[in-house]
């Protein structure tokens, strides 16, 4: 089992504890998601989201992770988003999809935090799905930056970038270029970001 005292006091070997996780182990950790100690939840998080990287058992949590997109705390959104993310690439029954559109709502989540991990955590699957290429891209480009606070544009624009550029890579569509050509004469994107947005527009391949 879980050493809770080593959980909390040492989060420096997280990688190789999740190595080592037996099958109770998995069952009590998705349980500490839920506790209201950070130094508890936090590594906890962090353990099951190394672990989904390397093996496909924390997927059987499929559903109790799916409802914590529903959670009233956002804290509990974002843990729910991001290790959903992590456990699609063991997702052979395609359940994904089914929750789609309630996962990419939280790219616009009311709180800012969750908007950014949520759009962060597109990419960990985002190879894997390249159907769900122009639904991501509708949904990101329906995200009114100028909503945001002017400290955080730049963050949240960042993180949409960066999505962007990755389907750019993968296989071209319309809207994403459209989007990158926008992006370069648009005000938050600095010179380098620019020059990043030339080079991938100059290796374009036949859009979708």
């Amino acid at each position: 089992m879980i050493d809770l005292g080593t959980l909390k006091k040492d989060k420096s070997n997280l990688e190789e504890m999740s190595e080592d996780l037996a099958e109770e182990d998995l069952g009590q950790l998705v349980a500490l998601l839920d506790s209201k100690e950070d130094d508890v939840r936090y590594p906890a998080f962090l353990l099951l989201q190394k672990r989904s990287e390397i093996k496909p058992d924390v997927y059987p949590y499929w559903v109790a992770l799916v409802r914590k997109m529903d959670d009233a705390n956002s804290y509990q959104r974002s843990i729910g988003c991001m290790l959903i993310a992590e456990n699609v690439r063991w997702d052979q029954e395609n359940r994904f999809g089914g929750i789609l559109k309630a996962y990419l709502a939280h790219c616009n989540d009311e709180r800012f935090i969750t908007s950014r991990q949520t759009i962060q955590s597109i990419r960990r699957w985002l190879p894997l799905h390249p159907e769900y290429f122009q639904e991501v891209a509708d949904m990101l480009q329906s995200i009114d930056i100028g909503s945001f606070k002017e400290t955080q544009r730049k963050l949240i624009f960042t993180d949409i970038l960066e999505v962007f550029l990755e389907i750019h890579a993968i296989r071209p569509i319309r809207t994403v270029s459209d989007y990158l050509l926008s992006a370069m004469t648009g005000g938050l994107a600095d010179r380098k970001t620019i020059r990043r947005i030339e080079k991938a527009l100059k290796c374009q391949g036949p859009e979708a």
